[in-house]
């Protein structure tokens, strides 16, 4: 099994551990910053199945971090290197003025396919600004801990990946399930998104990749489909679009 998505902090050779005890034996883990690429990088060098995606976070835009995507560039050469992001748009916090994301989401967007990578997008709040720039842009789509409703039938018109976290799990996730059953097989991916939102059976404690196999649970009962297969397709979705 692998988690798509989680972020790693100090204690991540714990972390990693557990999920290994856990069944969950490759770790995407998900940079924000330069400083947390070269860590994600780290780790990736460190431990067999963990591999980094590089992206600077739409809260960084209005900041002297938005002048570092030609360094991430450079380091998307390495070879656990598998995606550029998360990168995108949001408007619900507002940690940075619209243009300068939208500027900062264009140029990574520019550099996944300069290299070819695929892009893992963070969109909230701005679903039609997001659009806009997605459906312009040439290469594989990871829509990352997806909770937009709006963004599901150009996903599917465009073939891009859709991504669930622990909030799908949610007793109250009533349209997230619901979106889950409409993506196709080949289109699903699992993550926590950790340390951020841990699944109902754990919620209240902090996330991590571990963690994803409630996930995994929670899809498989919406889609009507065992665990395992659904385990093995998600598994084989996430080798596809990272060249696992």
């Amino acid at each position: 099994m692998i988690d798509t998505h989680a972020h790693l902090g100090d204690d991540a050779a714990e972390v990693i551990a557990r999920a290994r005890e856990a069944g969950v034996s490759r770790i995407v883990a998900v940079a924000t910053t330069l400083a947390g690429a070269r860590d994600a990088l780290a780790l990736a060098d460190a431990y067999d199945g963990v591999y980094a995606s590089l992206g600077i976070h739409p809260h960084e835009a209005g900041g002297p971090e938005a002048d570092h995507v030609p360094e991430l560039q450079a380091l998307l050469a390495h070879p656990k290197a598998v995606a550029v992001g998360e990168t995108g748009l949001d408007y619900f916090r507002d940690y940075a003025p619209h243009a300068a994301q939208q500027l900062l989401f264009e140029r990574q967007l520019a550099v996944a396919r300069d290299e070819e990578k695929p892009v893992v997008i963070h969109a909230r709040a701005a679903d039609d600004d997001t659009l806009a720039r997605l459906v312009e842009h040439d290469g594989p789509v990871i829509l990352h801990c997806f909770s937009s409703p709006a963004l599901l039938e150009p996903a599917l018109e465009h073939g891009w990946y859709v991504s669930f976290a622990g909030n799908v799990t949610y007793k109250n996730a009533y349209e997230l399930r619901a979106a889950a059953r409409r993506v196709p097989a080949e289109r699903l991916l699992a993550e926590t998104d950790s340390p951020y939102l841990a699944p109902q059976a754990v919620r209240g404690r902090r996330n991590e990749p571990a963690y994803v196999l409630h996930t995994v649970a929670a899809l498989a009962e919406a889609r009507a489909v065992g665990v395992d297969e659904l385990a093995a397709q998600i598994d084989a979705n996430a080798a596809a679009v990272f060249d696992l």
